[in-house]
């Protein structure tokens, strides 16, 4: 079970504030959640080789195959303001 002292101090570290019915429910909450791991962890694993995705799916990725840019004058069509070829922003100090 989760102590209201570790509730405190887990909104501490998410720099927001909780009231004291917040705390309540959170450890209730989060001790509910933590039961649950403790079920996992009764489940016997000694057979079951580890695997990093369940489904067995590897990266569906396309090939990288170089294409042509767009030229400059395509880039700055639609750029609100441009000036001698380039975009033209506000001067930040």
């Amino acid at each position: 079970m989760i102590r209201k002292e570790e509730i405190e101090h887990i909104a501490w570290l998410a720099r927001i504030e909780l009231s004291e019915a917040e705390k309540e429910l959170f450890e209730q909450q989060l001790s509910s959640i933590l039961d649950y791991f403790a079920v996992l962890d009764e489940v016997d694993t000694t057979d079951v080789e580890p695997t990093y995705h369940v489904i067995g799916i590897t990266d569906m990725v396309r090939e990288d195959e170089p294409k042509e840019g767009l030229s400059q004058a395509d880039v700055l069509r639609n750029a609100p303001k441009k000036e001698n070829g380039y975009f033209r922003s506000p001067r930040i100090l």
